[in-house]
């Protein structure tokens, strides 16, 4: 009918209303949520950012530092495997030698890993062409070895790598309810959704900044985040990686009655072997084949039966491996074993990935793991890796440090947030208002159920954080008011 009008009567009106204040509740208890997770993250989002950028730069540094030592001039021919080993062995007598990394690089010396008889490692570095013993590298001294020690334990060893995976675990909380802070609702946030406004003050800069940056780059950062999380204690090895590790001996032979695991070949904090078979058994070397008998009289077991060494690096040229690792067996029933992994950077495409276990007295291939015997998130985590090192090309480097730089921004930008906006000289921490509203509190506790299921030290510290509050805070009067809005 011309002119008439639908009225809105009264229930309809305190129906809407009702929504309103639930979606304000909700908008606050989550702002909150973010607030608090933002506390906890933020160091730790700087640390690894920082961290991050030097480990990308490791194989500059290292050429900046030890030129003398790693580069050779090229010539004809090289020597073998075997006379480079001879001549590290006459230069350090009374050490081991555990591993030799051939290294592609015509004008780069191999490296020779040295266990001395402190049981300190030092890479010895060897002219390929003259078996000249250049000198030594301390793996411990590097600046990677350092950048790596602290971006995964923060020199503190398992509780740095717990308190790592709270943090990681808690960026992914920061991360969700940030884009649904970030995503416009009203007028209000659709005024800086994808924009940076200048001239509107320092807090709406700032807010802008840290928003846009957070959500644009957010499957990047989601990215960051997981494959870093595989390799924490116990989101990684309890939850994700054990269930994807090849299973060797279940799919190539008899169990082993052995426990070394692949990790246990890696050197310190560095990893060398890929994520899926870190867990797995070694598979081991039957010392009856070469009627080997462990010489008493000495405690290092006798190596003059095990085949040549030349016979090994032969077997991995044969595999068209072209830069390559060979470990080096340490027992009676130890293996050789070559490997050339994207984890340890001798291959930039993980599908080129590699790990074969050879029998040190018949030659005979114990296990050949290959990229098709990886499992779906075997072969994700891979990639992902990769990826998060930096390593298929100098685009993805370069792009490694943009996003280290963004990570670095969106935290800084976060705190200046909140120092402009907290209540000055009111002895208040500057919280997010707390609305409350019904049926909101399910939210809260949907949220903290999923975190506690699917990430379970991030659910253990909110817990913690609520029993604090609850026990201490709410009986504080003076911690209420600081923590107040």
């Amino acid at each position: 009918m011309l002119g008439s009008q639908i009225q809105t009567g009264p229930k309809e009106s305190a129906r809407a209303s009702n929504v309103q204040q639930q979606n304000k509740a909700r908008y606050f208890l989550v702002w909150r949520w973010h607030f608090y997770a933002g506390l906890f993250v933020i160091p730790f989002m700087l640390m690894l950012s920082l961290t991050g950028i030097v480990m990308l730069f490791d194989d500059e540094i290292e050429q900046m530092r030890y030129q003398e030592l790693i580069s050779v001039e090229e010539q004809a021919k090289q020597l073998t495997i075997s006379t480079q080993l001879e001549a590290v062995k006459q230069a350090y007598p009374n050490s081991s030698i555990t591993q030799v990394i051939v290294t592609e690089d015509p004008t780069h010396a191999n490296r020779f890993n040295v266990r001395l008889e402190d049981g300190s490692s030092i890479f010895a570095t060897v002219n390929p062409y003259t078996a000249e013993v250049l000198g030594q590298i301390d793996r411990s001294d590097s600046w990677y070895q350092l950048a790596n020690d602290i971006h995964g334990t923060l020199l503190i060893g398992k509780w740095g790598d717990y308190l790592i995976e709270v943090s990681a675990s808690l960026g992914i909380l920061l991360l969700v309810s940030g884009i649904y802070l970030w995503l416009p609702r009203d007028n209000a946030s659709k005024a800086g959704f994808l924009k940076i406004r200048f001239n509107s003050g320092s807090r709406t800069l700032m807010k802008d900044l840290h928003a846009n940056l957070g959500g644009t780059i957010s499957v990047v950062f989601l990215l960051f985040l997981l494959s870093g999380l595989a390799w924490t204690g116990v989101w990684g090895a309890k939850m994700v990686q054990g269930w994807n590790t090849f299973p060797t001996y279940y799919t190539w032979g008899e169990k082993p009655q052995s426990t070394p695991l692949h990790n246990n070949l890696n050197h310190g904090s560095e990893e060398e072997m890929p994520w899926n078979l870190e867990l797995a058994p070694v598979p081991e070397s039957d010392p009856h084949h070469g009627h080997h008998q462990q010489d008493s009289s000495q405690d290092k077991y006798d190596v003059s039966r095990s085949i040549d060494i030349d016979t090994i690096d032969l077997k991995a040229e044969q595999l068209g491996l072209t830069q390559y690792r060979i470990f080096l067996p340490q027992s009676e029933t130890g293996v050789y074993t070559i490997a050339a992994n994207s984890m340890a950077g001798d291959v930039v495409d993980p599908r080129l990935d590699r790990t074969v276990h050879i029998d040190q007295y018949t030659g005979q291939t114990l296990i050949d793991v290959t990229w098709d015997d990886y499992s779906i998130i075997a072969k994700l985590m891979a990639a992902g890796v990769s990826l998060h090192q930096g390593d298929l090309s100098a685009l993805n480097k370069w792009l490694n440090v943009f996003f280290c730089v963004a990570f670095i921004v969106i935290a800084i930008t976060g705190a200046c947030m909140w120092w402009i906006r907290r209540p000055a000289r009111q002895n208040k921490l500057g919280v997010p208002a707390r609305f409350k509203q019904e049926g909101v509190w399910k939210v809260g506790l949907a949220t903290l159920v999923l975190i506690g299921l699917l990430f379970p030290l991030a659910g253990a510290t909110i817990v913690a954080a609520m029993l604090i509050d609850a026990l201490l805070v709410q009986k504080s009067d003076r911690l209420k008011t600081y923590l107040s809005s």
